[in-house]
């Protein structure tokens, strides 16, 4: 197990790169970047004021600690024989599990296609209940005709699953090891980047906790500039670059656009809710072997237990990753996301998220203190270049 200590001159030195966020001056993209992109509008000279985060430890109201289901490869959708069951995998997604829930989802449902189930298969079996299990169930409800019955069997059920303890920024990354991905799941991982992100534009709205907002990611070089967003630059609508980025924000360029932001607590609820109006069951056990999978009833089976596949289905290339996330008193004027270096804030109904972290095989659940300070006296230093 790898233990994390906090570098403190390292979390200063990213909190510095974000440098002053109160006033924006919005500008035309460079050269290199509009030309990856193609002509981008001119985009107005007003700026827009950000209002400050109050980053303060009597402001603080819990700290949350989740493990990443991350595979160096990437996820795993993939389908076989398991005794005289069809078995589906739809797991280890690392950071972006439900950015990419939607798409893998549509995916693992493919295979069902490709591999010809027989019109006796009426009756699916989903294990595990975080987003991408319940993704999975309610696109059967959805997708495969003549699904009669669907149940979701899951040890854990929200608020009591790893996907509760998501950012759920949408951004597909933290996804792969570049020298590990193949070309097919390249292909899979572009593919899923587009689904999952239409999907989400459907579902905005309070009823299911996604909405767009202005992010403003902190870019250092040119080489920085050139680089697309995770998942190609199409997906980002409104993009720009500021190039008085220095003056105001202490970086070389800042990258400014438009994404999704998901609320876990009220986004999972919301599926769940829509799996059981459909007809869905929810079953809560906990398969301690293969053997216990054999012996469901249902012929075909979606295998979406994140973490629990390591254990369960013997995937060594299936690690932890460790996330602490800190969690301010709600603040309702703050409209914007910001990510710099280690860096990250999301403004939701339920607090304000700090971040981040990302150690690898580390199981521990409990809150590090010395994380706690780390990130705490990091974004409090971007604050204060705000006020200068």
């Amino acid at each position: 197990m790898t233990k994390y200590r906090v570098n403190r001159r390292g979390f200063l030195r990213s909190a510095l790169s974000v440098g002053a966020l109160a006033m924006l001056e919005t500008t035309l993209p460079t050269d290199a970047f509009a030309s990856s992109l193609g002509a981008l509008p001119i985009a107005s000279e007003k700026k827009r004021y950000l209002p400050p985060v109050k980053v303060e430890r009597n402001r603080l109201i819990r700290t949350v600690v989740g493990l990443r289901p991350f595979r160096p490869g990437g996820f795993l959708i993939e389908a076989g024989r398991l005794g005289e069951k069809f078995l589906v995998h739809n797991y280890g997604h690392g950071g972006a599990g439900v950015t990419l829930s939607w798409g893998t989802s549509a995916a693992a449902l493919d295979l069902t296609r490709e591999f010809n189930l027989p019109t006796t298969a009426r009756n699916f079996a989903v294990l595990g209940c975080g987003v991408i299990g319940l993704t999975t169930a309610r696109l059967i409800q959805r997708r495969i005709p003549g699904a009669s019955s669907v149940t979701i069997y899951a040890k854990n059920l929200p608020p009591e699953t790893t996907s509760n303890v998501a950012g759920a920024f949408w951004s597909p990354t933290s996804v792969y090891d570049q020298q590990h991905i193949t070309t097919k799941f390249s292909h899979q991982f572009q593919t899923a980047c587009i689904v999952s992100n239409r999907a989400f534009q459907v579902l905005v709205g309070a009823d299911y906790g996604v909405r767009w907002i202005d992010t403003f990611e902190l870019l250092s070089g040119p080489a920085a500039l050139e680089r697309e967003p995770a998942g190609g630059a199409h997906l980002y609508p409104d993009l720009k670059v500021h190039k008085d980025a220095k003056k105001q924000f202490g970086v070389d360029h800042v990258r400014e656009y438009k994404t999704l932001l998901i609320e876990p607590h009220i986004y999972l609820n919301a599926l769940l809710r829509d799996f059981q109006l459909a007809g869905g069951k929810v079953i809560v056990k906990e398969f301690p072997s293969l053997a216990e999978v054999l012996n469901l009833s249902e012929p075909v089976v979606f295998n979406c237990t994140g973490l629990g596949a390591r254990a369960l289905f013997d995937d060594r290339n299936l690690i932890p990753v460790r996330g602490q996330l800190e969690l301010l008193l709600p603040q309702p004027e703050i409209d914007y996301i910001y990510l710099g270096g280690s860096n990250y804030m999301f403004p939701r109904r339920d607090g304000i998220i700090l971040g981040g972290t990302w150690d690898r095989d580390n199981w521990e659940l409990e809150p590090n203190p010395e994380q706690t300070a780390g990130i705490l006296e990091s974004h409090a230093e971007v604050m204060k270049r705000m006020k200068k």
